[in-house]
């Protein structure tokens, strides 16, 4: 595998949600995208959302050679993956399928052709078991929706990954702007989906049991630590958390409580109940707006927050290498 062939040209394999996602990021950065999905009218869906994306990414801030019309889109796969530099593949989360196309792409593609995983939770070891000539340049780049916007992604390989592929996955993604975190271990659902759960697991208990209602929880979660989170990690939090005394005097005072209360969280079960309890409260929530309206909602305070955080982190650079100096 060439270690710096460079990336111009991208397959884009399922155009849903994610896939038409990545390929708006991919355009915006100067990339060749090519598209293919067997949807019947997956083109017109994709250069749809393209358009409706473009906006935004336009206020992030467009690449030297951007345009719209470096998508193509063809439904044959062989056709779709000629002459690329990366494959990012967003199939169903269905193992079958995804070693079926794996075989398939392993055959199609030279070897120094990266195949990245937009999967959620398999692993790309049960997904490369597929591939016998080139399971080295298999590996997971998992994004958090939508993609076009959401710096996050998660990389890991599987037991066949070569370390090559790994770095030049976290480099060309950072190249992209994105915030690549790279997993030591394979684990069911990778970081970011397993933390979403454990908050979920508790959100769901909490309004089974009657405690709080949707909407509340909700405010709670947006208004509550998910205002700090979008501006830093939990661990970090903690050390702000403990004063001057940093995350030592951190785990001094909250140790006892913090054990105390993971004794008794919820471990509820989605029965038909629950569920109808959650849907009903969602609903209340939501009132008259369409979820466009939400999603709309959602993507212009994302936009106003990833603007306000490279404006600080802009301003902190000079400082930064003053005190490097």
């Amino acid at each position: 595998m060439s270690e710096n062939k460079p990336i111009r040209r991208v397959a884009v394999i399922g155009t849903g949600v994610i896939g038409a996602s990545w390929a708006a990021l991919f355009l915006a950065n100067g990339l060749e995208v090519v598209a293919t999905d067997v949807a019947p009218d997956a083109e017109a869906a994709l250069k749809r959302f393209v358009a409706a994306a473009w906006p935004a990414l336009q206020r992030l801030g467009l690449a030297s050679g951007a345009s719209q019309s470096k998508l193509s889109f063809t439904a044959a796969l062989a056709t779709a993956v000629k002459n690329v530099d990366l494959v990012q593949e967003n199939g169903p989360e269905k193992i079958d399928f995804k070693r079926t196309l794996y075989k398939q792409l392993d055959e199609l593609l030279p070897a120094d052709v990266i195949i990245a995983s937009s999967s959620s939770g398999l692993t790309m070891s049960e997904i490369q078991s597929a591939c016998p000539s080139h399971p080295e340049r298999c590996v997971i780049g998992h994004p958090f929706n939508p993609p076009h916007l959401v710096p996050l992604v998660e990389i890991v390989g599987g037991a066949k990954t070569s370390e090559e592929t790994i770095q030049r996955a976290i480099e060309f993604y950072a190249s992209l702007g994105k915030r690549p975190v790279r997993l030591n271990k394979e684990v069911p659902g990778h970081v970011a989906n397993r933390l979403q759960a454990a908050l979920a697991r508790e959100v769901y208990h909490l309004v089974a049991e009657g405690v709080v209602s949707v909407a509340d929880v909700d405010t709670a979660v947006s208004w509550g630590p998910g205002l700090r989170w979008g501006i830093m990690g939990q661990v970090l939090l903690n050390h702000l958390g403990g004063g001057q005394g940093g995350i030592e005097h951190f785990f001094q005072q909250f140790t006892g409580p913090m054990e105390a209360w993971w004794k008794v969280l919820g471990n509820p079960h989605l029965t038909p109940e629950v569920q109808k309890k959650l849907i009903d409260g969602v609903h209340a929530e939501v009132g008259a707006r369409s979820v466009d309206e939400l999603a709309a909602e959602r993507d212009e305070i994302l936009l106003g927050l990833i603007e306000l955080r490279k404006k600080v982190a802009k301003a902190d650079q000079p400082k930064l290498a003053e005190h490097v100096a």
